[in-house]
């Protein structure tokens, strides 16, 4: 590898000295393309799919300009046409009087108020069902747990009542051990209790009375009972508390707890109802707390004990939830019968009435009367198309300065088809504002261009057409836009259709959530969300869609028209099944092959020096097609056999049949409808370059026969040369392929070395000149190819010959 980096060095060094020598011509008259040269040249070449802007039509693109300009202002200035000068907001230069009597409709104000009560129609709510059924699951199921901790803890009362009042036992089997335990000693005592709780003082008592009365053994009893209760009710709210089966306070589920069975079985009753009486009275979505907890009290206060009274609607409010929901059917129905009982707003006047007084600002519905009586003094508005010209122009300007630092020329045709694409904004929002057709501009433009391109004129064509129309509302042009964008950032990367189908729906989502936000922000009323801007975002979000299928089915027509290509159509194009391909690879099998190989060179080239692959990969399949007119006429197809040219034996007719590739392949090339793009390929992969060995037979046997000097026209292309960085690495790379296919046991120095003394002659004969492609690139482009012949040239192991006897003893029959 050594060898290789000084081989590199040597190239360099051969550079720095012809540059200084200017020594690469062998004429004065060429000039050598400097660095600065090359770097102007690449500035002006665009990184596109589309072909290149003429030298006649860069001279013209001042007059395109300005045609455009005028187009685009006679569109989006046509309000303008017939523009009342006594519109609303203008001062009366007189008092006018009405000339008639005269009954006028203002439609704006009506639509305007059709709209208020629309988007303002209070929601229609409806049971939801399913959540008054969760609602009495819940509250069943929670009962049923605490029906269980009742259970666990054991009947109540557990002892009789004449022995130990309610109270007492509710308070023996929940109170503190250490209480429990000075009750007990209190109770065996003969001495008085001195503590101040009334409760143990009646349990003591109560304790001490049954004492007196009773067999010791059967007061015993009676304390052991009162010791499993206590032991059963802490286990059991233990569980409850700890292990969270019932999410209530421990004072609620005390309370709970301590009811006796028969009350028990009431207050779950109850329970039931009261939450069945809320549910059907309806809970609305974001009812304030508050209100629902007076709702709750005031039901549970009907039916349930004040004791019970707190925990039952600590529970009811756990478990209630929301259960009406907003009937959009119904409000949507509801809304549109509103908006159509709104009357016409009508202005009547009789004749003489003043309509305006002198120096007054004309109201809207002044405005009615004047224009309806024919008093508003209709005409061109040159102040609105002046404005209409400026913004144009300055948005046309932007444009042309992202063209610019894109490095992206527009050819006539270009420019033509991007106005049609702007001008299809403003004639379709003059039938509403909703059938902007910015997302299929995006599309079209971003597949057709670039995506900075079609961002930049959907940004521009979105104001152009709010300033034409005038009454584009934010919803439309944001979400609009917010489509538009999003097609222009993707179409561009997409490589298939089915892609761009997916795209297709993204983009109808976007247009539709961003409208339905943007319409959520703006409207003050809560209860539009559902019945107005829900059904019109699934409608805009369809017409998005529908942009998008529209762009993809006039995609294939336009490109066609306005000779363009897009990644996709490369793509297309690059089938080895396509018409002119199959061909090939069936009349001139060598020919194809040594276009793969070709293909395989340009491409890895065109990646590393960023250039379009694919437009590379598509051209150089191309390049050669004009060999199927005479196949056997290049050595690749004569697969060993005779030479025709030996045949002939003269090499002027012998340099045509080789130059005749190029004209013939342009034929088929338009025969075919290849676009120019690919074309462009065709001719200048070869440019100028001197068909050199039926050049030096010629000259040899003029020589030899006394004949007149041979002209090297005859025996050079008729070019171009490259016009861009993509044909120019074809051009390198065809010419690289025969000599890399010949070096079979050579090393990468010497591959090397051989393209270097191809990539001179090119660069000497002036072949690079116009495209674009800088001396300093040649020795990145030199090592890319030979790093592709290495992985094409890899060494193999032969098959060892005993095993090929063993599996093959005998000859194919």
């Amino acid at each position: 590898m050594k060898t290789f980096r000084l081989l590199t060095q040597q190239f360099e060094e051969w550079r720095r000295k012809d540059r200084e020598s200017h020594s690469f011509s062998g004429s004065e008259k060429a000039p050598v393309p400097t660095t600065a040269r090359a770097g102007a040249i690449l500035e002006e070449q665009a990184v596109s799919n589309q072909p290149s802007a003429s030298k006649h039509e860069r001279k013209a693109q001042p007059l395109v300009i300005v045609v455009a300009i005028a187009s685009l202002t006679s569109i989006f200035g046509y309000r303008f046409y017939n523009q009342p000068q006594l519109g609303v907001g203008t001062v009366a230069p007189e008092t006018i009087q009405a000339p008639r009597d005269g009954r006028f409709e203002d439609a704006k104000t009506t639509e305007q108020r059709r709209k208020e009560i629309k988007t303002g129609v209070t929601p229609i709510l409806k049971r939801d069902l399913q959540a008054s059924s969760q609602v009495e699951q819940n509250l069943a199921a929670i009962l049923d747990r605490i029906e269980q901790l009742r259970q666990d803890i054991g009947a109540f009362p557990f002892v009789e009542v004449s022995v130990l009042s309610l109270n007492s036992q509710k308070a023996l089997r929940s109170m503190p051990e250490p209480n429990w335990q000075a009750i007990l000693a209190a109770a065996q005592s003969s001495a008085s209790f001195e503590g101040s709780d009334p409760v143990m003082k009646a349990a003591i008592a109560s304790l001490k009375t049954y004492r007196q009365k009773v067999p010791q053994p059967e007061f015993e009893t009676l304390i052991t009972k009162i010791s499993i209760a206590r032991q059963r009710y802490a286990k059991a709210t233990s569980v409850a508390v700890t292990h969270a089966q019932i999410e209530l306070d421990p004072g609620a589920i005390a309370a709970f707890l301590d009811l006796s069975d028969r009350t028990w079985q009431n207050t779950k009753l109850e329970l039931s109802q009261v939450s069945r009486r809320i549910l059907t009275q309806g809970i609305p979505r974001g009812l304030p707390l508050n209100v629902l907890e007076e709702t709750v009290k005031m039901h549970s206060s009907l039916s349930l004990t004040q004791q019970i009274q707190p925990a039952a609607n600590q529970l009811l409010l756990m478990v209630l939830q929301p259960n009406l929901m907003v009937d959009r059917e119904e409000t949507q129905l509801r809304a549109e019968q509103a908006a159509l009982a709104v009357e016409p707003v009508i202005i009547e006047v009789k004749k003489g009435d003043t309509i305006v007084e002198e120096g007054d600002v004309i109201a809207q519905e002044d405005f009615v009367v004047l224009d309806g009586c024919g008093l508003s003094r209709r005409g061109i508005s040159w102040m609105g198309l002046g404005v209409s010209a400026i913004l144009v122009a300055g948005a046309t300007g932007i444009f042309c300065l992202v063209v610019k630092r894109v490095r992206r020329p527009i050819r006539r045709r270009d420019a033509f088809l991007l106005c049609l694409l702007t001008l299809s904004a403003p004639v379709m929002a003059a039938l509403h504002p909703r059938y902007m057709s910015l997302p299929a501009i995006g599309l079209l433009v971003s597949s057709f261009y670039s995506p900075t391109l079609a961002a930049t004129q959907v940004v521009l064509t979105g104001g152009l057409t709010t300033f034409a129309v005038g009454a584009v509302g934010w919803e439309y042009l944001l979400a609009g836009t917010a489509s538009g964008l999003l097609a222009a950032y993707f179409a561009g990367r997409l490589r298939s259709r089915d892609e761009l189908s997916l795209l297709g729906v993204g983009v109808g989502l976007t247009q539709g959530g961003t409208y339905f936000v943007v319409n959520l922000i703006l409207t003050s009323s809560a209860g539009t969300l559902w019945s107005a801007l829900l059904p019109g975002a699934i409608v805009y979000g369809l017409l998005g869609l529908a942009w998008s299928v529209v762009a993809l089915g006039i995609s294939p027509y336009l490109e066609r028209l306005f000779d363009l290509v897009t990644p996709i159509r490369l793509v297309e194009l690059s089938n080895p099944n396509c018409g002119l391909l199959k061909r090939l690879a069936t009349e001139a099998p060598g020919t194809f092959q040594h276009t793969l190989f070709v293909a395989s060179l340009a491409e890895a080239a065109a990646r590393e020096l960023h250039c379009n692959v694919e437009l590379v990969r598509a051209g150089t399949l191309y390049h050669d097609i004009g060999k199927m007119h005479d196949p056997m006429g290049f050595i690749e197809n004569q697969m060993g056999g005779p030479n025709k040219h030996d045949t002939i034996n003269n090499p002027w007719i012998s340099a045509d049949i080789i130059k005749k590739h190029v004209t013939e392949g342009l034929v088929m090339a338009r025969k075919y409808g290849l676009p120019k793009a690919i074309r462009d390929f065709i001719p200048e992969h070869q440019g100028k370059l001197l068909i050199s060995y039926f050049y030096f037979q010629a000259k040899q046997r003029a020589e030899q026969e006394g004949k007149p000097p041979v002209s090297e026209l005859d025996f050079r292309y008729d070019g171009p040369i490259p016009q861009s960085r993509e044909t120019g690495i074809v051009m390198l790379a065809d010419a690289c392929e025969a000599a890399l296919r010949s070096l079979k046991e050579a090393t990468p120095e010497v591959a090397l070395t051989t393209i270097h003394k191809i990539f001179k002659a090119r660069w000497r004969d002036n072949q690079l000149v116009d495209s674009g492609i800088r001396y300093e690139e040649l020795p990145i482009i030199a090592e890319i190819f030979v790093r592709v012949w290495q992985q094409v040239n890899h060494q193999r192991i032969a098959y060892p010959k005993a095993v090929l006897d063993s599996h093959n003893p005998g000859k194919l029959h």
